[in-house]
């Protein structure tokens, strides 16, 4: 039945009630030498496809007030305690950095038997190009004498699910599918206690747990995740859009609500979620012996006849095809049946097809559990613009789809952890909320990626390598990005080695005048003309590599200058200067007044010209031409909506912030075409990812560009307010801040403004009104201007 190899997880339920949530975090233990032994099942050779179950029963006499334990596996975990889901992991990192959770188990705990189960897999050859991966393993280390008693060793009794293969599919870099048939599949509820594990093995011992730095050798480089627990939020679908086969009760599946499917039948379900999502699924059901189950996701449908191309309106289904990720279940005729995916799935559509055989199947019921990065919204823009709402909302839901445990490009082709975006979903951290964490985490996972000859890799962690040598250079403008509006100059030094290795790579390639050339590796800039990766003169140079080395190297000297070594800003501004002066004389066309993309000046483009005044290129005098040609001139290579996240600052310093509403012309068009994240590329009625971070620089500029609030110092030591307000009278709103929150509010009546600004304790910082400035102080400053 080849058409129903689709796929399921296991005999778990992520059921608000089963589910033990996302627990608070827990303070970091001192680390000391681990005695729990890395285990795994007899006869599995740890490489292959598998999932796997452990338990371990322990009594105890009262139930303990903490009950701190440290746990980890290869590739992945989920751990239980009597029955409910307590913790997923590993977060990921690489077999040098592997990271472990510390969890406190004494919530769910009682006097008496307990028992302490494992779920854990390995995808092996279909797993998530981001997942590194030594063997199938999995630990657990009680952090004092007391709890230890949980050690992982041959005590703890272990199975293999027969039941699960993976699905291959067509889908880039994330989780394949999963086939389930809970014919094979262990019976019962395994993690629970009292359950019969008399014909489970005892497990077999791999190696014993080392961490970091104690070991000769490196397989599992213990170090504990500097993250906290993802978030998990029981969420309902909310529409059928379509029933082949069967009538439906209204209230499915908005509301719990059972369906029967009778014998011999086949349905089909379209299911919206009416907004993009990444979820654990659930199904829950009974009966339907030898019935097969089909889960579909998809980001959006396709329209009839386009080979999986065209989208067109995402809220429409009519004319549409289903194509997507594919779970699928095999029924085993028991009652209160349960799958749910061992990995997350983003979807907005879900496809249910059901074929059953001589027995109905009743769908009990069909829901989601979504997760992410647990980021608390921070920042406020108060308006009554609802354009400028909903941009925000859709924005912010394309940020929280794509942090996890990294930042990620996007959740449903290949959840890979780009420098490119990733340096704008840092910063859009930073406007938004005041946990700097997973940007932290970002950058220490970049600087692991180095090469021995200094670039980093594109993306990390990453099992393969692949290397854009201009995101190294972007690498360094997310170090500048985080000194200058978080500070902690000890954690930026520390990563300056890191900086003068990818300084040192481009230097290599880099001609007596400073221009590179023939710079190896990818090249690409932007999903946009030529910018992919093949620009380039006839003497192996281009502008837009000039100018984004030229950048980094400003950024790099201003670092060194202040918390490095001057001796390298020295040099770098000695560099920069050189570089300078190449890229006016090589690209400048002074009757175009413009920067050429090559010294043939055959193509010009809007990436070139933004970064020219970015980074200080563009002169005064010649500024205003500039930007008009950057606005006007559609011959120009335009850039994409990635992209525009430069444009738009550049357009900004040269005076036009004021229109910045009408630059915002691609993002009415994902509203226009039913988008609830924003798209991949430009071309929004084709583009591969409907979710791309990348995309939600307005999240930045809106606090940054509209509302006026800026960085002045590193360490927001000092704040710029310069507001763009354009048409908008009315505004108010605030932002993090290391010593607090900067909040701001601007209100036109009888012909003047009322400004009001408050800035947090110990910092100072200027109003710039109209090329005016004004002193700020910490506190409340009112002006009526």
């Amino acid at each position: 039945m080849k058409l129903f190899y689709f796929t399921l997880l296991i005999v778990m339920t992520l059921s608000p009630a089963k589910y033990a949530c996302a627990q608070p975090s827990v303070p970091n233990v001192a680390p000391r030498q681990w005695n729990a032994q890395w285990i795994a099942a007899p006869g599995d050779n740890g490489t292959s496809y598998g999932v796997f179950y452990f338990r371990k029963d322990i009594d105890l006499v009262i139930k303990p007030a903490t009950f701190m334990v440290h746990v980890s596996a290869d590739n992945r975990y989920k751990l239980y305690v009597n029955g409910k889901l307590v913790s997923l992991g590993p977060a990921r990192g690489d077999t040098y950095y592997w990271n472990y959770e510390t969890v406190d188990l004494a919530p769910y705990l009682s006097a008496g038997k307990n028992t302490i189960a494992a779920l854990v897999w390995n995808e092996a050859q279909y797993s998530p190009a981001a997942q590194i991966s030594v063997r199938t393993g999995f630990i657990l280390q009680g952090n004092s004498a007391t709890e230890e008693i949980l050690n992982t060793n041959t005590t703890w009794k272990c199975i293999r699910d027969n039941g699960h293969q993976a699905i291959p599919g067509y889908f880039f870099a994330a989780s394949k599918g999963e086939m389930v048939d809970m014919r094979q599949s262990v019976k019962g509820d395994w993690s629970a206690v009292g359950y019969d594990d008399s014909a489970w093995f005892g497990a077999d011992k791999l190696s014993e747990g080392k961490l970091k730095g104690t070991a000769w050798g490196i397989d599992w480089a213990l170090v504990p995740s500097s993250l906290p627990p993802r978030e998990m939020t029981y969420q309902r679908l909310e529409k059928l859009r379509s029933a082949v086969g069967i009538s439906v009760p209204s209230t499915f599946p908005e509301t719990k609500t059972q369906v029967t499917i009778p014998a011999n039948t086949t349905v089909s379900l379209l299911l919206d979620q009416t907004f993009e999502t990444n979820a654990y699924v659930t199904l829950n059901f009974s009966g339907g012996k030898d019935a097969g189950i089909s889960l579909g996701y998809a980001e959006s449908l396709y329209t009839k006849g386009s080979k999986g191309v065209i989208k067109g309106n995402r809220n429409e289904v009519e004319g549409k095809e289903f194509v997507g990720r594919i779970d699928s279940v095999i029924a085993d005729g028991s009652q209160g049946r349960s799958f749910t995916t061992l990995n997350f799935r983003t979807y907005r559509y879900i496809r249910l097809i059901v074929k059953t055989k001589n027995e109905p199947l009743v769908i009990d019921d069909l829901y989601g559990t979504f997760t992410g990065y647990p980021f608390k919204l921070t920042a406020i823009f108060n308006t009554d613009n609802e354009e400028i709402k909903q941009m925000l909302d859709i924005g912010w839901r394309t940020v929280r789809l794509n942090a996890w445990e990294t930042y990620t490009d996007c959740p449903y082709y290949e959840q890979l952890q780009y420098i490119g975006d990733t340096r704008i979903q840092a910063m859009i951290s930073y406007y938004n909320t005041s946990d700097d964490r997973l940007a932290r985490n970002a950058l220490n996972q970049m600087d692991h990626s180095r090469l021995p000859e200094g670039v980093t890799s594109s993306c990390y962690p990453s099992k393969g390598t692949q290397v854009i040598s201009t995101f190294s250079l972007w690498y360094i403008c997310m170090l500048h990005d985080y000194w200058m509006y978080r500070g902690d100059n000890d954690f930026i030094k520390n990563k300056l080695l890191g900086e003068r290795g990818v300084l040192d790579f481009f230097s290599k390639y880099q001609q007596a005048d400073g221009s590179l050339k023939d710079t190896p590796y990818w090249a690409f800039v932007d999903w946009a003309g030529n910018m992919w990766g093949e620009v380039k003169g006839s003497d192996g140079s281009a502008a837009i590599y000039d100018l984004q080395l030229l950048w980094a190297y400003q950024w790099a000297a201003e670092m060194e200058a202040k918390i490095g070594l001057k001796d390298y800003a020295t040099l770098y501004n000695q560099k920069a200067a050189q570089l300078k002066a190449t890229i006016q004389r090589k690209y400048w066309d002074p009757v175009k007044k413009m920067y050429a993309d090559t010294k043939e000046k055959n193509g010009f483009s809007q990436h070139v010209n933004s970064l020219a005044i970015l980074t200080g290129m563009v002169s005064n005098a010649d500024m205003p031409a500039v930007a008009k040609e950057l606005l006007n001139d559609k011959s120009l290579t335009q850039c994409s909506v990635y992209f525009k996240y430069y444009l738009n600052q550049a357009l900004v310093k040269a005076g036009l912030g004021n229109d910045y509403m009408n630059w915002l012309g691609i993002w009415r068009e994902n509203i226009q075409m039913g988008l609830t994240t924003w798209a991949e590329y430009s071309d929004v009625n084709t583009s591969r990812s409907d979710s791309h971070a990348w995309g939600a620089s307005p999240n930045i500029e809106f606090f940054r560009t509209v509302l006026g609030i800026d960085s002045y110092a590193p360490g927001f030591g000092k704040i710029k307010i310069e507001p763009h307000l354009g048409t908008l009278t009315t505004i108010s709103g605030e932002i993090p801040h290391p010593n607090g929150k900067v909040a701001v509010g601007y209100k036109f009546e009888k012909g003047r403004w009322r400004i009001d600004i408050n800035l947090p304790k110990a910092t100072t910082g200027i109003l710039v009104w109209k090329a005016k400035q004004y002193m700020l102080k910490a506190g409340n400053n009112s002006f009526v201007i």
